[in-house]
């Protein structure tokens, strides 16, 4: 795969106006959008609401500074000061405290009647998503602003992350991984494109989870 140097993408966000960083406490009511798009029809599963409180739900975890939801473990492309890209990294060894934190935050926003659908939603749903294994990292929350894609922007995003000059980057190996709908034909193409390879299923569909949300899992393949 070619990717680009550190030097030729900080010309391209100069020349577009772009900035790909980590993420910020203060990106939240931009990035959570976005994060939503991400995964609209998982989170509306899993949730169980209209998308104006999943929203409200991922902007205040995304504000908080633990779980898979927090701003730091995500990257975005931000142009004019506006939020336009996103994406998230998770490793294996962060799985319990992060599940655990879900958990503490789904109680405090939806109270505990909501809470218990939602866990039991949760636990269908990673049958089909389940979470990075030992020496793996999941590649997730993987979006670009609809007025703005088809620009190469998540490709020098990823591409950035994976340079990592402020923080761990996100490995370029084959312990990368992520999931992607079996629907979502232009995700899939692009994911191929920067090098992910389709992994072939290990157990069929779970009968509780709808089948719109039946899923592959990708493979980064170094060339």
């Amino acid at each position: 795969m070619t990717l680009l140097s550190p030097e030729s993408s900080s010309k391209r966000a100069q020349g577009n106006a772009l900035l790909d960083r980590p993420a910020r406490a203060a990106d939240a009511p931009q990035a959570a959008p976005l994060v939503f798009a991400s995964g609209r029809l998982e989170f509306g599963f899993l949730f169980g609401v209209p998308k104006e409180q999943c929203i409200a739900f991922l902007r205040a975890a995304f504000a908080s500074t633990h779980g898979r939801f927090s701003w730091r473990r995500h990257w975005v492309s931000a142009a004019k000061g506006e939020v336009v890209g996103i994406l998230a990294a998770h490793g294996s060894r962060s799985t319990l405290s992060d599940n655990l934190w879900f958990a503490w935050m789904t109680l405090r926003f939806f109270g505990l009647r909501r809470t218990v659908g939602v866990l039991r939603r949760g636990l269908i749903l990673e049958s089909e998503l389940p979470p990075p294994s030992r020496g793996e990292t999941l590649l997730a929350h993987c979006a670009t602003r609809v007025d703005v894609r088809s620009r190469g922007i998540f490709s020098a995003l990823l591409n950035a992350a994976q340079s990592g000059a402020s923080q761990p980057p996100i490995p370029r190996n084959d312990g990368l991984v992520l999931d992607v709908l079996l629907t979502n034909d232009s995700a899939a193409r692009l994911y191929r494109r920067l090098g992910f390879v389709a992994l072939a299923r290990k157990r069929p569909r779970a009968r509780s989870l709808p089948a719109e949300l039946e899923s592959v899992r990708m493979r980064f393949t170094p060339r």
